[in-house]
């Protein structure tokens, strides 16, 4: 593992394996870096996978004052500089919207394959008082409540939940429940896209949606498809938001295709 001390101190856990060009992960909201652990084999075989653990989380610190969501972005840059050469990026969600900022932050992203950015467009991806909800069963310790509430609420089929919920890395998930009503906050208002600073992003970039995903989730791929200037924009038929645990083997053929 290698690590990474960011500006503000914060010091970010890279786990490191396999052998060939450099391809940094960046894990969603409610895990770490071992929510990869289901394709990690796969990925190992053609590039020198470096899977972070965001801030707050696994082998990573956290900030010491009030969370901070260009933190994050700047976390994901400071990592890609670290590595040390033109680094592609393969992220998910809460994890793809912070490596689309950290795009803006560093010259040294080479490519990047972006998987649902929850990016805010004038519709909601949860309901007034959700993150309050969140905080309530945080208080009461119900940490698996939390985390499958926050898959409910994204539209998350009961079969694609029940096969997330058996995989090791659920525990994880629940490890970090805490973590998730900052950032479902910082969505719900704090944090305001500039598609006109998206559109001087020139790296080619990949942008994965499922079919079957929310709708909030669709509109703001078409957003961010329309700025991109260098985008191939990929639909995952019949899959919702994670396409790596529920046909890990689509997802992977679109990431080799684009990568290689």
């Amino acid at each position: 593992m290698e690590t990474v001390v960011t500006s503000d101190g914060v010091k970010i856990g890279c786990h490191t394996a396999g052998q060939g060009p450099p391809l940094l992960l960046v894990h969603g909201g409610g895990g770490d870096h071992s929510r990869w652990t289901n394709i990690l084999g796969q990925l190992n075989q053609g590039f020198t996978t470096y899977a972070m653990d965001r801030r707050g989380r696994g082998a990573s610190t956290d900030g010491a004052g009030a969370y901070s969501i260009e933190a994050e972005f700047n976390d994901v840059a400071s990592v890609i500089d670290a590595i040390g050469s033109p680094v592609d990026v393969l992220a998910h969600s809460f994890g793809a919207l912070c490596a689309l900022e950290a795009a803006l932050r560093t010259p040294h992203v080479r490519r990047l394959a972006l998987y649902e950015p929850p990016l805010p467009v004038g519709v909601d991806f949860y309901p007034a008082g959700f993150v309050k909800h969140l905080s309530d069963l945080l208080d009461a310790g119900d940490r698996d409540g939390l985390v499958a509430a926050m898959f409910t609420q994204t539209d998350t089929r009961a079969s694609d939940l029940a096969i997330m919920q058996n995989l090791p890395v659920w525990r994880k998930r629940v490890d970090v429940a805490h973590t998730i009503p900052r950032e479902i906050q910082a969505l719900s208002g704090t944090y305001q896209p500039d598609f006109d600073r998206f559109s001087q992003i020139e790296v080619p970039v990949m942008l994965l949606t499922g079919s079957d995903s929310p709708a909030p989730l669709k509109l703001a791929a078409e957003h961010l498809g329309r700025a991109l200037p260098d985008v191939r924009e990929v639909v995952l038929n019949g899959q919702a938001h994670f396409a790596m645990d529920t046909a890990p083997d689509m997802f992977l053929r679109e990431i080799h295709m684009f990568f290689e």
